[in-house]
């Protein structure tokens, strides 16, 4: 078995700590391939790799996979007794829901408070927008963690490919200091203290950006 992770920055690409975070659940081996985001010469070399010359993409014996919602996806098929998505088939498609609701949603949020694991300051303003993207993701949380979460701290429980796709939101949640009501401060927390984030959060305080 040979997989490499194309990836960006870690203190900046969320896109790729969510397929990091899979990978991790996963529980399987792979090398990285880290390549400097916003650089002259990043899309060329990222295009190297990836046919839409964006990060992450999983290079995998049969050929490429890219966007990190399709990597997900192929690793939870490849290894299913690591139960990537939670166990029961209701929850798995809230899971999913939530999922895609991340993926393509909440354009305010990443917009205007983009990840970045080095910050420790709030805006001086929170834009009305984002805070209508924050608002509605406290609700989702709250909802997985009322209808799912009886087994673990985490959205449904264990932690599952919901919560690598939430992760770069807690983690932007924390780096700009939003309050937050007890139970996503609670999940944000969670996620701080999980090993498969920690491992990366530790990496980009170490890394050095040019």
């Amino acid at each position: 078995m040979s997989l490499t992770l194309v990836i960006g920055d870690k203190t900046y690409s969320s896109w790729s700590l969510r397929a990091a975070l899979a990978m991790e659940l996963a529980g399987v081996a792979y090398s990285e391939l880290l390549i400097p985001l916003d650089q002259p010469d990043s899309s060329a070399r990222i295009r190297v790799h990836s046919p839409t010359a964006r990060v992450p993409l999983l290079k995998t014996e049969d050929g490429p996979v890219w966007d990190s919602l399709a990597i997900a996806e192929y690793l939870a098929e490849r290894f299913p007794e690591a139960h990537l998505w939670p166990r029961g088939q209701y929850a798995r498609a809230v899971a999913r829901s939530v999922c895609a609701e991340m993926h393509s949603g909440f354009v305010a949020l990443r917009t205007q408070l983009p990840m970045d694991l080095k910050r420790d300051q709030a805006l001086a303003e929170l834009p009305a927008d984002a805070q209508a993207d924050i608002q509605r993701i406290c609700a989702l949380w709250a909802e997985c963690r009322a209808g799912f979460g009886q087994d673990g701290p985490f959205l449904f429980g264990h932690a599952s490919l919901a919560d690598a796709f939430f992760a770069p939101v807690a983690a932007r949640l924390h780096g700009y200091q939003v309050a937050l009501p007890a139970v996503a401060a609670a999940y944000v927390t969670t996620i701080y203290q999980w090993p498969a984030f920690q491992r990366w959060y530790q990496a980009a305080q170490e890394e050095q950006l040019r």
